[in-house]
C-alpha cells in the first residue's frame, strides 16, 4: 500500500484540486475541518498529496469524499483517481452463508397451557357473575316501570355551497409562518445541492456551522440581526422576515449577508 506517494507529473493532483476548490469557495482549512470533522493536520496533508496520516485507504477515500463535498466538488472522480494511483480497490463484503442465519434463529416458544386454562376459568367465572348481576338489575327496572331513556345526538347541518358540499378551508396567502414582531427571522433551504453555512446572531454567538445538504432547511430568529456566510450560494434559497428572496448567489460563490428586523433588503 503506497498511500503517501505523490501522483505522476502528467496527472492532475488530488490535493491540488481540493486546495484550489477550497480557495475558490473562500473557505479556510479550519472551516473545512469543522464542517467535515476531519482534523486540520489531515486536511493539510491531503492538500499536499500525503495520505499517510489518514490511517489506511478506506479512511483516505472517506476523507477525500467529505472534503470534496465541503468545497463543492464531485468526489467520485477524485476517489477513482486515488484508487488508480495507489492500487487500491473497494472489496465487497462477503455475504454470510444461509446456514449461519438458520443456526441463529431462536427456537419457537412452547404454548403455556396452564396459563391458558387459568385465563379460561377466570373468563367463565366473570361471565357468570355478569349474567347474574345483569338479571337482577333488569328485574328491578321492570318492577319500578322506569322508562329507558333514549340518547339522541345531533350533527351540524353543512352550509350548501353550490353543489351541496360544505365550503372547504381556504389556504393561507403565504406558506411562510408569521414573523414575530420586532425580530428578524431567516430561513435557508438547500434546494440546488449541498452548501456550507455559518450563522451568528446579533451578539456574535454562533448558531450553526456545517454543511447543509440538498432538501434540508434551517430557520433562526434574533432581536438584532442574523449574519450568514454561505458557500455554493446558488444552491441555497433565502426567506427573510416571511419574504422569498430566491437564491443567495450563484453556483460556487461564497457570500456574506446580514439581515435585521427591517429587512428583507440584503445586507
Amino acid at each position: 500500500m503506497s498511500i503517501g506517494n505523490s501522483p505522476p507529473e502528467d496527472r492532475p493532483s488530488i490535493g491540488r484540486a481540493l486546495a484550489q476548490a477550497r480557495l475558490a469557495a473562500g473557505l479556510t482549512v479550519d472551516e473545512v475541518s469543522s464542517s467535515t470533522r476531519v482534523r486540520v493536520p489531515i486536511v493539510q496533508s491531503i492538500e499536499h498529496d500525503d495520505f499517510s496520516r489518514c490511517g489506511g485507504d478506506v479512511y483516505a477515500r472517506g476523507h477525500i469524499r467529505a472534503i470534496a463535498r465541503a468545497v463543492g466538488l464531485d468526489p467520485e472522480p477524485l476517489v477513482e483517481q486515488f484508487v488508480a494511483e495507489h492500487g487500491t480497490a473497494v472489496t465487497p463484503t462477503p455475504v454470510a452463508p444461509m446456514y449461519e442465519a438458520e443456526r441463529i434463529r431462536p427456537e419457537p416458544r412452547r404454548p403455556n397451557w396452564t396459563a391458558a386454562m387459568v385465563a379460561a376459568i377466570v373468563a367463565v367465572i366473570g361471565f357468570v357473575g355478569f349474567t347474574v348481576l345483569s338479571g337482577g338489575d333488569s328485574d328491578k327496572s321492570t318492577a319500578k316501570g322506569s322508562p329507558t331513556p333514549t340518547a339522541t345526538t345531533s350533527s351540524p347541518t353543512p352550509t350548501p355551497q353550490g353543489n351541496g358540499l360544505p365550503k372547504p378551508p381556504q389556504p393561507s396567502d403565504s406558506a411562510i409562518a408569521a414573523v414575530p414582531p420586532g425580530k428578524v427571522t431567516v430561513k435557508v433551504s438547500a434546494e440546488g445541492g449541498t452548501s456550507w453555512i455559518q450563522a451568528t446572531d446579533g451578539n456574535g454567538k454562533q448558531l450553526f456551522q456545517d454543511s447543509l445538504r440538498k432538501g434540508q432547511s434551517l430557520t433562526w430568529s434574533d432581536d438584532k440581526k442574523i449574519k450568514l456566510v454561505v458557500g455554493n450560494a446558488g444552491a441555497v434559497r433565502l426567506f427573510v422576515n416571511g419574504k422569498d428572496l430566491g437564491a443567495a448567489g450563484t453556483d460556487g460563490q461564497v457570500v456574506r449577508l446580514t439581515y435585521t428586523p427591517g429587512d428583507p433588503a440584503q445586507g
